[in-house]
């Protein structure tokens, strides 16, 4: 009912990609909670005080790694919905679902552990060319109908 071995298997590792997302959000819940560094009085407030209503450097690593995460995932949830009614072959397809996500993953790890550079540079350079794969593929595909 979902469609081709392609959807599927994009279907799949787009999943474990969100899944992915609230993994960080939950560690950047749990940092905040273990640093007594939150965002906003209220929650301050019901964690010791006012006091806690602060910055910390930590918090915002994790903040950055799950916007980052926004940046780069949600672009390529449309590039690969399109890209998979294009009728690529499944294993092209595959290793590029497979690439984004691994290489999202290093990202991920990169940027909460304060790798050295440039480890975390490398992981989206490599993220990033299965998605420029992809985008030029669609518009190849697209171009006549412009």
């Amino acid at each position: 009912m979902l469609g081709s071995d392609v959807l599927l298997c994009f279907i799949f590792y787009s999943t474990l990609l969100i899944l992915k997302m609230y993994i960080i959000a939950i560690i950047t819940g749990q940092v905040r909670l273990r640093k007594k560094a939150f965002a906003n009085p209220e929650d301050a407030e019901r964690h010791g005080g006012v006091q806690f209503c602060r910055i910390d450097l930590y918090v915002e690593r994790c903040m950055r790694a799950h916007r980052n995460d926004m940046e780069n995932i949600f672009p390529f949830l449309f590039l690969g919905a399109i890209y998979s009614m294009t009728g690529p072959s499944y294993a092209v397809a595959r290793l590029h679902f497979l690439v984004f996500f691994l290489g999202r993953v290093v990202h991920s790890i990169a940027y909460l552990l304060a790798l050295k550079a440039p480890t975390r540079s490398f992981a989206y350079v490599i993220a990033q060319v299965p998605c420029v794969s992809m985008a030029i593929q669609i518009l190849m595909e697209v171009a006549s109908f412009a």
